[in-house]
């Protein structure tokens, strides 16, 4: 099943249930996302009977497929961009065996096309291309065992950075408020089943490419995760109930072999040149650049869309 979301001029959106080849809608029988998220036991089947898809959709039309979400928790579950991150950075983590999160903003998420204003280009704009999950609700103490099954949906995410805070609001011990604005949603939600062998013990093995103003910037895939989803939502719920509509991310997409395959944000090619050439040569985004993200399946499908989106002055 592929659900979006319609921009209707309310906060929401309307939701859809779109095509197999993404090029056309029905309207779902619930409003919205969330409401279905809530109620997935009573109207789920009925979404994924449809067959009858009247409309053609257009993708600029969509808002992010959860325009707004009562949790947004995003780990960082690829060793190799920590790795290089801590070196980088003269950084020697504790060792607790558990995953890294944090809770960042959730009451809004931009569109896959939307602009993204930001307020200077001076605080280190970067990009970071992520997978991430949907789940309904999620009992506290819910074991890694057990929690795919709690996973309704799985998305692509732009979890937007201003590097030049990051590492000031790191060293406060509490955590990113300044440096992460609203992240950004592909304009296709889908359930775990529609990625056929790409999903596997709760990762996203698929390639992620990124483009930045028209030049790969890097295409690793999802795999390599030091902890899977099911992990990372047993981690969130350790002490806590997780909402339906609680959103988790893998972290900042990466693979060991970076140098070959690119990478998702620029923090980690610049860790790169400075590491390997004493400083680093590539510079943050400016206002007019484009970014362009898309997960491919390996027949060349882009299960979740495209997001493409410009910086622009806040």
């Amino acid at each position: 099943m592929r659900l979006s979301t319609l921009r209707d001029g309310t906060p929401d959106g309307r939701l859809l249930i779109v095509s197999p080849d993404a090029t056309r809608f029905a309207s779902a029988p619930v409003p919205t996302l969330q409401q279905l998220l809530e109620q997935w036991e009573a109207h789920a089947a009925t979404c994924r009977d449809v067959s009858d898809f009247p409309d053609a959709l257009d993708p600029q039309t969509l808002a992010a497929p959860l325009p707004r979400a009562w949790q947004w928790l995003d780990g960082s579950a690829y060793d190799s961009h920590g790795a290089l991150m801590d070196q980088v950075f003269g950084i020697t983590p504790e060792r607790t065996g558990l995953p890294l999160m944090y809770q960042g903003l959730s009451d809004r998420f931009y569109g896959p096309f939307d602009d993204v204003p930001l307020p200077s280009e001076e605080l280190g704009i970067d990009f970071e291309g992520e997978f991430g999950v949907i789940v309904g609700a999620v009992p506290m103490g819910t074991p890694a065992e057990a929690a795919l099954d709690y996973v309704r949906l799985v998305v692509q995410i732009n979890d937007w950075s201003l590097r030049a805070l990051a590492g000031l609001e790191m060293k406060t011990g509490f955590g990113w408020v300044q440096a992460k604005p609203a992240c950004a949603m592909a304009g296709i939600a889908v359930t775990p089943d529609e990625l056929g062998d790409v999903w596997r013990d709760g990762r996203v093995c698929a390639d992620l490419r990124v483009d930045w103003n028209g030049e790969r910037f890097g295409q690793p895939n999802g795999a390599p995760m030091a902890f899977g989803f099911h992990e990372l939502i047993a981690h969130a719920a350790r002490t806590r109930a997780l909402p339906a509509g609680t959103i988790i991310g893998s972290g900042t997409v990466s693979n060991a072999n970076f140098r070959e395959v690119g990478s998702t944000c620029i923090a980690e090619r610049r860790g790169i040149e400075i590491v390997d050439e004493g400083a680093a040569r590539t510079g943050f985004m400016r206002f007019g650049d484009l970014v362009r993200m898309e997960a491919l399946l390996p027949d060349g499908r882009a299960p979740f869309g495209v997001i493409e989106q410009r910086v622009v002055q806040g």
